[in-house]
């Protein structure tokens, strides 16, 4: 079977588009090669063996082993290639279910932030994430997402108890109005994408009513943004983007925070390689790091 599509890749090529990467039928051919070589070795190998062909690396110096593994995965779902067989059950699609609660302090808090104590930002780590997960899970109307490659989790506290929780990761590939705004070219993008984190996730609890907590807690987490991310991916950033769906809410925290109303999204999704339209349409915000954001983002080396 491998033979027969590397035959047909010889007369037929092919491009496929993943993450801005454009593979043609040269691409295809070598994959099919790392597969019919590494067969045995199972998936997992397969991808490192194409991160280390390719050079696929994050900026922090490691392989892009799950995108490798996903992009593996879009092809066999388009009848590129063929993987051999999963040698572990899928476990990445159970639902949480958090049998374990983790403690933490549920009083009730309200007032203006200014009469409380310093409103402190933190970056959890390891085992401590259970607990984002948990309030994310439970109390944020998206629910838990999954956060692949660059992202991290943060939560504000005042007098140790968490009155908020915030999720920073890759940017999304394509956005028209964000585009438009920063003038980058498509190569530009695909390679400048990195220095931009979108907040995909912010949660006060239910519990918590302190008036103008929310743009506090962005300010904050802003201030310190660049910094951590550079320490932990070898890279800073120059531009934070958010999407805030207006049939739930008015975005005032993140006006009041100074982030800027660029537009609305197409109220399209993307599910592996397809774009679908759903039709809840969102209105993007950024908020630029550096004073010369643009200039940083369409530089094309």
């Amino acid at each position: 079977m491998v033979l027969s599509m590397i035959e047909r890749y010889h007369h037929d090529p092919v491009i496929f588009r993943y993450r801005g990467r454009d593979l043609t039928a040269d691409d295809i051919l070598f994959i099919n090669e790392i597969i019919k070589r590494d067969y045995c070795h199972g998936r997992t190998y397969i991808a490192r063996q194409l991160c280390e062909a390719w050079q696929w690396r994050q900026p922090n110096g490691n392989y892009k082993e799950f995108p490798a593994r996903d992009l593996l995965l879009r092809l066999e779902e388009n009848g590129h290639i063929s993987l051999p067989a999963r040698k572990r059950p899928k476990n990445n699609c159970k639902i949480k279910k958090f049998d374990q609660i983790p403690l933490f302090l549920q009083k009730p808090m309200s007032g203006v932030v200014g009469g409380y104590p310093q409103v402190v930002i933190r970056e959890l780590h390891g085992s401590e994430t259970c607990l984002w997960d948990y309030l994310i899970h439970h109390y944020h109307y998206l629910g838990l997402p999954t956060l692949v490659g660059e992202h991290l989790k943060q939560v504000a506290t005042i007098d140790g108890q968490i009155v908020a929780c915030l999720g920073w990761a890759s940017a999304a590939w394509k956005i028209r109005d964000r585009d438009n705004l920063i003038g980058w070219t498509h190569t530009a993008r695909r390679q400048n994408l990195k220095l931009v984190a979108n907040n995909v996730r912010f949660l006060i609890p239910d519990w918590i009513h302190i008036k103008h907590l929310a743009s506090k807690v962005l300010a904050l987490s802003l201030g310190c943004l660049n910094e951590r991310w550079q320490v932990k991916y070898g890279h800073g950033l120059v531009l934070a983007e958010t999407f805030v769906d207006l049939a739930r809410f008015k975005g005032t925290c993140y006006r009041a925070a100074n982030w800027i109303h660029v537009g609305q999204t197409s109220g399209s999704a993307k599910k592996g390689n397809i774009y679908s339209y759903h039709g809840q349409s969102k209105a993007i915000y950024l908020y630029p790091l550096h004073c010369d954001y643009r200039r940083l983002l369409c530089h094309d080396p």
